[in-house]
């Protein structure tokens, strides 16, 4: 009901097992799949690849009780496209599901300063994910201090640890990254 209600959401289907999920699944093709890592008895991360075979365009999102990063990175690894954690706020789940709908990345910002990249971890700050998004949105480094409250030296050192721990190097680079891993909007 709560997906119902989003005026450009369709749900259509529900499943409670992971059989009915997959014939679900092939023969609708949804644009989204927000798949409970505990539906049923038999469902785990390596049954990821098995939905995925079934709709392959269709994006999956995770929503469960598990916070650990490391469990996060194993989903992304098998498939999935977002991450959300069950006690999010419905507009944390939209969000999510909005993101991945539009080909992005999701991870539910409660488990912290864990980053989607390219299948390894790289493990972010809070502080140097937020530089990474207000870099991203295109804010001068003394434009992100004075947000921040943080003096601009502090920004550029943030910026190189970014560039250090995800592999880029310049400005252009991060916004590609905080675009391709659902950081900003597109």
């Amino acid at each position: 009901m709560m997906l119902e209600a989003e005026a450009d959401f369709a749900v259509v289907g529900e499943a409670s097992a992971l059989e009915e999920t997959h014939a679900l699944m092939r023969d609708r093709a949804p644009s989204v799949l927000l798949l409970d890592l505990h539906m049923g008895r038999k469902l785990s991360l390596g049954m990821l690849s098995m939905l995925r075979s079934a709709s392959p365009a269709t994006a999956i999102v995770i929503l469960t009780m598990d916070d650990d990063p490391a469990f996060a990175q194993q989903a992304s690894s098998a498939g999935a496209a977002g991450y959300v954690l069950k006690e999010s706020s419905r507009a944390e789940l939209v969000r999510a599901i909005r993101m991945v709908s539009k080909g992005g990345r999701y991870l539910d910002p409660a488990i912290g300063g864990w980053a989607l990249a390219g299948g390894s971890t790289a493990v972010l700050s809070e502080r140097e994910l937020e530089v990474l998004r207000l870099v991203a949105l295109g804010h001068t480094n003394t434009e992100i201090a004075k947000q921040m409250y943080i003096s601009p030296r502090t920004v550029e050192t943030h910026r190189a640890n970014l560039q250090h721990k995800l592999g880029v190097s310049g400005r252009p680079e991060l916004v590609r990254y905080a675009l391709e891993h659902g950081v900003i909007h597109r």
